[in-house]
Protein backbone atom coordinates (compact mmCIF):
# COMPACT_ATOMS: atom_id res chain seq x y z
CA UNK A 1 0.00 0.00 0.00
CA UNK A 2 1.48 3.24 -0.55
CA UNK A 3 1.24 5.93 1.75
CA UNK A 4 2.17 9.37 1.91
CA UNK A 5 2.69 11.82 5.13
CA UNK A 6 1.90 15.38 4.77
CA UNK A 7 3.45 17.61 7.45
CA UNK A 8 7.03 18.08 8.53
CA UNK A 9 6.65 18.83 12.35
CA UNK A 10 7.06 16.16 15.13
CA UNK A 11 4.01 13.95 14.94
CA UNK A 12 5.21 13.50 11.09
CA UNK A 13 8.43 13.20 12.35
CA UNK A 14 7.70 10.44 14.56
CA UNK A 15 5.11 8.63 12.47
CA UNK A 16 8.11 8.55 9.46
CA UNK A 17 10.59 7.25 11.78
CA UNK A 18 8.00 4.57 13.24
CA UNK A 19 7.31 3.34 9.71
CA UNK A 20 10.63 3.34 8.64
CA UNK A 21 11.76 1.17 11.48
CA UNK A 22 9.99 -1.59 11.10
CA UNK A 23 10.14 -1.61 6.58
CA UNK A 24 6.53 0.20 6.28
CA UNK A 25 7.48 2.25 2.83
CA UNK A 26 6.48 5.80 2.57
CA UNK A 27 6.44 7.15 -0.71
CA UNK A 28 6.85 11.18 0.25
CA UNK A 29 6.75 13.41 2.83
CA UNK A 30 5.01 16.25 1.62
CA UNK A 31 4.54 19.77 3.29
CA UNK A 32 5.77 22.96 2.78
CA UNK A 33 8.55 23.07 5.37
CA UNK A 34 11.66 22.54 3.07
CA UNK A 35 14.29 22.69 5.43
CA UNK A 36 12.25 20.21 8.03
CA UNK A 37 11.33 18.16 4.77
CA UNK A 38 15.25 17.30 4.41
CA UNK A 39 15.62 16.01 7.35
CA UNK A 40 13.04 13.61 7.07
CA UNK A 41 13.97 12.59 4.12
CA UNK A 42 17.70 12.27 4.94
CA UNK A 43 17.21 10.49 8.09
CA UNK A 44 14.26 8.03 6.73
CA UNK A 45 15.47 8.09 2.87
CA UNK A 46 12.02 9.16 2.24
CA UNK A 47 11.05 11.51 -0.84
CA UNK A 48 9.89 14.56 0.25
CA UNK A 49 8.30 17.48 -2.42
CA UNK A 50 6.87 21.42 -1.27
CA UNK A 51 4.77 20.96 -4.37
CA UNK A 52 3.83 17.53 -6.23
CA UNK A 53 1.89 15.40 -3.94
CA UNK A 54 2.83 12.01 -5.10
CA UNK A 55 -0.11 9.30 -5.89
CA UNK A 56 -0.62 6.67 -2.94
CA UNK A 57 -3.44 4.81 -1.72
CA UNK A 58 -3.40 6.20 1.55
CA UNK A 59 -2.69 10.02 2.92
CA UNK A 60 -1.78 10.51 6.56
CA UNK A 61 -2.44 14.39 7.65
CA UNK A 62 -0.33 15.21 10.45
CA UNK A 63 -0.42 18.76 10.79
CA UNK A 64 -1.34 21.40 13.19
CA UNK A 65 -5.57 21.41 13.37
CA UNK A 66 -6.21 24.75 11.75
CA UNK A 67 -4.25 23.36 9.09
CA UNK A 68 -5.83 20.17 8.14
CA UNK A 69 -8.68 21.37 6.62
CA UNK A 70 -6.59 23.86 4.18
CA UNK A 71 -3.96 20.63 3.69
CA UNK A 72 -6.68 18.47 2.89
CA UNK A 73 -7.33 20.13 -0.13
CA UNK A 74 -3.95 19.73 -1.86
CA UNK A 75 -5.65 15.59 -2.50
CA UNK A 76 -7.57 15.50 -5.21
CA UNK A 77 -7.65 11.97 -5.91
CA UNK A 78 -10.78 10.23 -5.50
CA UNK A 79 -10.00 6.76 -4.84
CA UNK A 80 -7.91 6.63 -1.90
CA UNK A 81 -7.57 7.18 2.17
CA UNK A 82 -7.03 10.29 3.93
CA UNK A 83 -6.95 10.21 7.64
CA UNK A 84 -5.67 13.20 9.79
CA UNK A 85 -3.87 12.46 13.32
CA UNK A 86 -5.73 15.19 15.18
CA UNK A 87 -7.10 14.74 18.71
CA UNK A 88 -10.01 17.18 18.46
CA UNK A 89 -10.91 17.08 14.88
CA UNK A 90 -14.02 15.45 13.27
CA UNK A 91 -12.86 13.12 10.09
CA UNK A 92 -15.15 15.30 8.49
CA UNK A 93 -13.19 18.35 8.43
CA UNK A 94 -10.89 16.71 5.72
CA UNK A 95 -12.05 18.16 2.33
CA UNK A 96 -12.77 15.84 -0.96
CA UNK A 97 -14.00 13.11 -2.75
CA UNK A 98 -12.17 10.30 -0.80
CA UNK A 99 -12.48 8.44 1.95
CA UNK A 100 -12.02 10.17 5.31
CA UNK A 101 -11.05 8.52 8.61
CA UNK A 102 -8.96 9.77 11.88
CA UNK A 103 -5.46 7.70 12.46
CA UNK A 104 -4.78 9.56 16.42
CA UNK A 105 -1.66 8.56 18.50
CA UNK A 106 -2.17 9.22 21.87
CA UNK A 107 1.48 10.93 23.06
CA UNK A 108 3.26 13.58 23.12
CA UNK A 109 5.92 14.26 20.29
CA UNK A 110 9.32 15.98 20.26
CA UNK A 111 11.78 14.89 17.41
CA UNK A 112 14.60 14.99 20.35
CA UNK A 113 13.05 12.77 22.42
CA UNK A 114 12.89 8.89 21.23
CA UNK A 115 10.08 6.78 22.09
CA UNK A 116 8.72 3.52 22.33
CA UNK A 117 6.43 3.01 19.58
CA UNK A 118 4.91 -0.27 20.74
CA UNK A 119 3.69 1.79 24.01
CA UNK A 120 1.39 4.61 22.48
CA UNK A 121 -2.20 3.55 21.72
CA UNK A 122 -4.01 4.79 17.99
CA UNK A 123 -7.22 5.57 17.99
CA UNK A 124 -8.74 4.91 14.65
CA UNK A 125 -12.15 5.64 13.20
CA UNK A 126 -13.95 5.10 9.75
CA UNK A 127 -17.33 4.28 8.43
CA UNK A 128 -15.82 1.64 6.65
CA UNK A 129 -15.34 -1.46 7.56
CA UNK A 130 -12.46 -1.93 4.93
CA UNK A 131 -10.74 0.94 5.98
CA UNK A 132 -10.81 -0.24 9.78
CA UNK A 133 -8.86 -3.03 8.46
CA UNK A 134 -6.44 -0.46 6.54
CA UNK A 135 -5.75 1.72 9.41
CA UNK A 136 -5.44 -1.39 12.28
CA UNK A 137 -2.41 -3.38 9.93
CA UNK A 138 -1.26 -0.17 9.74
CA UNK A 139 -1.22 0.88 13.23
CA UNK A 140 -0.48 -3.08 14.06
CA UNK A 141 3.14 -2.53 12.40
CA UNK A 142 4.30 -0.03 15.47
CA UNK A 143 2.30 -0.82 18.15
CA UNK A 144 -0.23 -3.31 19.26
CA UNK A 145 -2.65 -0.70 20.98
CA UNK A 146 -5.55 -0.45 18.53
CA UNK A 147 -8.07 0.88 19.69
CA UNK A 148 -11.95 1.42 17.62
CA UNK A 149 -12.96 5.43 18.30
CA UNK A 150 -15.45 7.77 17.90
CA UNK A 151 -15.32 11.37 17.52
CA UNK A 152 -17.58 12.31 20.34
CA UNK A 153 -14.69 9.94 22.44
CA UNK A 154 -11.84 11.13 21.16
CA UNK A 155 -12.69 14.59 22.13
CA UNK A 156 -12.91 13.63 25.48
CA UNK A 157 -9.51 11.28 24.90
CA UNK A 158 -7.43 14.82 23.50
CA UNK A 159 -9.32 16.82 26.89
CA UNK A 160 -7.74 14.14 29.16
CA UNK A 161 -4.54 14.07 27.69
CA UNK A 162 -3.98 18.41 27.99
CA UNK A 163 -4.38 17.64 31.54
CA UNK A 164 -2.50 14.49 32.10
CA UNK A 165 0.28 16.19 29.79
CA UNK A 166 0.27 19.50 28.74
CA UNK A 167 -0.90 21.12 31.95
CA UNK A 168 1.31 18.65 33.86
CA UNK A 169 4.52 19.82 31.64
CA UNK A 170 3.87 23.06 32.31
CA UNK A 171 3.63 22.79 36.40
CA UNK A 172 7.15 21.64 35.68
CA UNK A 173 7.97 24.78 33.75
CA UNK A 174 6.98 26.57 36.87
CA UNK A 175 8.70 24.50 39.01
CA UNK A 176 12.14 24.72 37.12
CA UNK A 177 11.61 28.82 37.11
CA UNK A 178 11.42 28.42 41.10
CA UNK A 179 14.20 26.40 41.26
CA UNK A 180 16.73 28.12 39.08
CA UNK A 181 15.28 31.57 41.48
CA UNK A 182 17.34 29.96 44.10
CA UNK A 183 19.66 28.32 42.22
CA UNK A 184 18.82 24.69 43.25
CA UNK A 185 19.71 21.96 40.12
CA UNK A 186 16.21 20.77 38.83
CA UNK A 187 17.56 17.62 38.57
CA UNK A 188 17.29 17.02 42.67
CA UNK A 189 13.19 16.83 41.89
CA UNK A 190 13.48 14.01 39.33
CA UNK A 191 13.19 11.35 41.85
CA UNK A 192 10.56 12.75 43.25
CA UNK A 193 8.85 13.40 39.49
CA UNK A 194 9.54 9.99 38.46
CA UNK A 195 8.03 7.99 41.95
CA UNK A 196 5.07 10.37 41.54
CA UNK A 197 4.28 8.71 37.87
CA UNK A 198 5.41 5.72 38.88
CA UNK A 199 3.24 5.36 41.65
CA UNK A 200 0.08 6.32 39.40
CA UNK A 201 0.22 2.95 37.32
CA UNK A 202 -0.38 1.15 40.91
CA UNK A 203 -2.72 3.55 42.61
CA UNK A 204 -5.36 5.78 41.25
CA UNK A 205 -4.30 9.13 41.42
CA UNK A 206 -6.77 10.99 43.67
CA UNK A 207 -5.64 7.93 46.27
CA UNK A 208 -1.79 8.22 45.52
CA UNK A 209 -2.30 12.00 46.14
CA UNK A 210 -0.10 13.81 49.20
CA UNK A 211 0.81 17.64 50.15
CA UNK A 212 -0.03 20.43 52.55
CA UNK A 213 -3.53 20.88 50.65
CA UNK A 214 -4.57 17.16 51.22
CA UNK A 215 -3.86 17.51 54.65
CA UNK A 216 -5.29 21.11 54.58
CA UNK A 217 -2.05 22.08 56.54
CA UNK A 218 -2.77 26.08 56.85
CA UNK A 219 0.51 26.95 58.17
CA UNK A 220 2.26 25.60 55.26
CA UNK A 221 0.13 26.73 52.48
CA UNK A 222 0.40 30.17 53.63
CA UNK A 223 4.21 30.20 54.17
CA UNK A 224 4.21 28.78 50.41
CA UNK A 225 1.98 31.85 49.16
CA UNK A 226 4.40 34.07 50.94
CA UNK A 227 7.91 32.83 49.21
CA UNK A 228 5.70 33.42 45.75
CA UNK A 229 6.63 36.69 44.05
CA UNK A 230 5.43 35.71 40.71
CA UNK A 231 1.74 36.45 40.51
CA UNK A 232 1.00 34.08 37.85
CA UNK A 233 2.80 31.45 40.26
CA UNK A 234 0.95 32.62 42.83
CA UNK A 235 -2.58 31.78 41.26
CA UNK A 236 -1.83 28.55 39.94
CA UNK A 237 -0.78 27.67 43.38
CA UNK A 238 -3.73 28.63 45.02
CA UNK A 239 -5.79 27.12 41.91
CA UNK A 240 -4.96 24.05 42.63
CA UNK A 241 -4.29 23.92 46.25
CA UNK A 242 -8.33 24.96 46.09
CA UNK A 243 -9.13 22.39 43.49
CA UNK A 244 -7.35 19.75 46.00
CA UNK A 245 -9.19 20.60 48.74
CA UNK A 246 -12.97 20.14 46.96
CA UNK A 247 -11.27 16.79 45.60
CA UNK A 248 -10.63 15.48 49.14
CA UNK A 249 -13.73 18.08 50.68
CA UNK A 250 -11.62 20.00 53.14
Amino acid sequence: MKTVILGSGNVAYHLAKAFTEKNIPIVQVFGRNEAALKEISSLFNIPHSTSVLADADLYLIAVKDDAVAIVSEEITKKDCLVAHTSGSLPKEILKGNYRKASFYPLQTFSKTKNLVYEEIPIFIESDDAGDLEILKNLAANITEKIVLSTYEKRKYLHLTAVFACNFVNHLYARAQQLADEQQIPFEYFWPLIEETTLKIKELPPKEAQTGPAVRNDLRILQLHEELISDENSLEIYRTMNQSIKKMYEL
